[in-house]
């Protein structure tokens, strides 16, 4: 267990702590090239989709053929992707590279790939605990990787820093040995499933709770997409000096790993959908309060602080849920479903803040739909059923 949490966790730090930095690259390559922040935001917005879509189809062949492969795969997409983002010279190829590329990478060498492992490796009855572990990595990675990210720009420019970051994430390739799993090998039987992918897909879709975790879990794309990428240019506008949208976003990823690690342990003694709900509020609380008071370093501190422990809370709690009503065959899979409709939302929350700002000159807008929707999700979350289903038989394979 100890290698898998290790290596799974390395491994998380590496992709979502360079992912979370990429806002700091919106307004040195966009002025730079000449780009408005509608073409830089529409790249990331790509990303995010791809990233949702390819997340279907990677997480059935982890669940078929094991992470180790993936991973790999991941690895080397993650290498190209971060080169061709530092040598695009349109918006087109940008949003290939940055988009398409990097989108797809991430949808292997990320949570769905790595909770896949860890439901298949770990009890149930220490499940949630250990996805809160691992998203607390990832949150290590943003506190870690962003204010190295903004360094690096500032000393390298934002090219190079690029390049510098396609030869880390190489890294992941050694640490995908210790993510390979028994019964996945060649020599191996494959493990005898219950239900194929199709059935897997009907049961879930016609579950009500799926289809309330798959709803929520939209509004935390939404929310944490459009704050990672355009804080940075948000407190630019109002004058505060770039090192402070630098720590802002490390103080995320730093109280977010207690955020979740906490969320993962209460989420083996009380109800998941409350602790969901909570956070939904709570996010939209944080964030009126950010709007009201004066803008300073001081009060993006706190509300970094208050929303990075609220950040990526959401994860251990919808996946070990998932887990928790379906089972563990198809878990990458549906966790593959439930994360796309997250991709959508940070879609439309990278591209509507780009869009809106360029429009109105102003991120007002979207800052108060945050807050809507932040409601909306804690209210649908309360009605879901946690318990695991009963199949009268096992389906015929």
């Amino acid at each position: 267990m100890m290698q898998v949490l290790l290596c799974g966790g390395a491994v998380v730090t590496l992709s979502m702590g360079i992912r979370h930095g990429f806002g700091l690259w919106l307004q040195p390559i966009t002025q730079e090239m000449g780009w408005t922040r509608e073409s830089f935001a529409m790249a990331i917005a790509i990303q995010n989709i791809a990233w949702g879509i390819m997340g279907i189809f990677v997480g059935i062949i982890a669940d078929r053929f094991g992470a180790f492969r993936v991973l790999l795969a991941g690895a080397a997409a993650y290498a190209l992707g971060l080169t061709g983002m530092a040598l695009s010279t349109t918006p087109t190829w940008f949003a290939l590279t940055a988009g398409l590329l990097i989108g797809a990478a991430q949808a292997g060498t990320t949570y769905a790939v790595v909770f896949g492992v860890l439901g298949r490796q770990i009890p149930a009855s220490r499940r949630s605990w250990a996805m809160g572990v691992i998203a607390a990595t990832g949150s290590f990675g943003q506190f870690f990787m962003v204010p190295v990210e903004g360094a690096l720009i500032a000393q390298i420019g934002w090219s190079n820093a690029l390049i510098v970051l396609a030869m880390l994430v190489l890294m992941i390739v050694p640490l995908a040995f210790g993510l390979r799993e028994p019964g996945f090998s060649a020599s191996s039987p494959r493990p005898q499933r219950e239900q194929t992918v199709r059935q897997a897909m009907a049961e879930a879709f016609r579950t009500p709770s799926f289809l309330l975790l798959t709803a929520g879990y939209f509004v935390c794309g939404f929310q944490v997409m459009f704050i990672g990428v355009h804080m940075p240019s948000y407190l630019k506008d109002y004058g505060l000096a770039p090192h402070v949208a630098s720590y802002s976003l490390a103080l995320v990823g730093l109280f977010n790993i207690f955020g979740t690690y906490i969320a993962g342990n209460l989420g083996q003694h009380f109800p998941k959908r409350y602790l969901l709900a909570g956070i939904y509020l709570t996010r939209s609380v944080v964030t009126l309060a950010f709007l009201l008071v004066p803008l300073s370093p001081a009060s993006v501190y706190a509300f970094s602080a208050a929303m990075g422990f609220l950040w990526l809370s959401t994860v251990p709690l919808t996946n070990a849920t998932v887990a928790q009503i379906f089972g563990i065959q198809h878990l990458s899979m549906l966790g593959g479903f439930v994360f796309f409709s997250h991709q959508v939302g940070s879609f439309l929350g990278v591209w509507l803040g780009g869009y809106l700002y360029d429009r109105s000159g102003s991120y007002d807008i979207v800052w108060y739909l945050s807050i809507a929707l932040g409601i909306f999700a804690a209210l649908i979350n309360l009605p879901v059923r946690e318990a695991a289903l009963q199949r009268a038989a096992p389906a015929a394979a």
